[in-house]
């Protein structure tokens, strides 16, 4: 299983519910990264889709405690441990957890590799965080592509590997 996120300078993730940038280059990069593989998210990531819809071309397994809760194309379950085990029969290189903080708070240690758009900019009222992995022993770099130039914003690719897992 492997995470995939984009950071400001700061790893901050979100704020209010919604992605701090806007981005198209990083969302290709994320279309073409997740195609064909299952996703891991919270109720409230779906809800930032457009249409609140599960992302197409992808098997989407959506934590939620609430039980009238519905997303036709999504298999819902109640707990984070309840998506490793929806996931279990399918690639884990294919696997991936897309947000938001407390999935990745509760899953991260099981991931494998994070892919990590890091954005040479900082969102003060940002109020969702992911972990940041160049200060956790746990994690190296190993790849790393960019810098790219979008939307007056730079950024990069950082790959990391977590060297507790396989």
């Amino acid at each position: 299983m492997n995470a995939i996120v984009a950071v400001d300078q700061n790893w901050a993730i979100g704020q209010e519910g919604h992605l701090l940038f806007s981005i198209p280059g990083d969302m290709r990069h994320f279309r073409e990264t997740t195609t064909g593989g299952t996703v891991i998210m919270g109720r409230k990531t779906l809800e930032s889709f457009p249409g609140k819809k599960p992302l197409p071309a992808r098997r989407n397994i959506v934590v939620t405690h609430d039980s009238e809760f519905d997303a036709k194309g999504a298999d819902l379950v109640p707990s984070p441990g309840a998506a490793l085990l929806a996931a279990a029969g399918d690639d884990p290189d294919r696997i991936w957890l897309i947000g938001g903080a407390t999935i990745y708070t509760a899953l991260l240690s099981q991931c494998a590799k994070a892919v990590v758009t890091k954005v040479d900019s900082s969102a003060p009222e940002a109020d969702a965080y992911f972990p940041n992995l160049d200060k956790l022993p746990t994690w190296e770099k190993i790849a790393e592509q960019g810098p790219y130039e979008e939307n007056g914003l730079t950024y990069r690719f950082v790959t990391y590997r977590n060297k507790s897992v396989g």
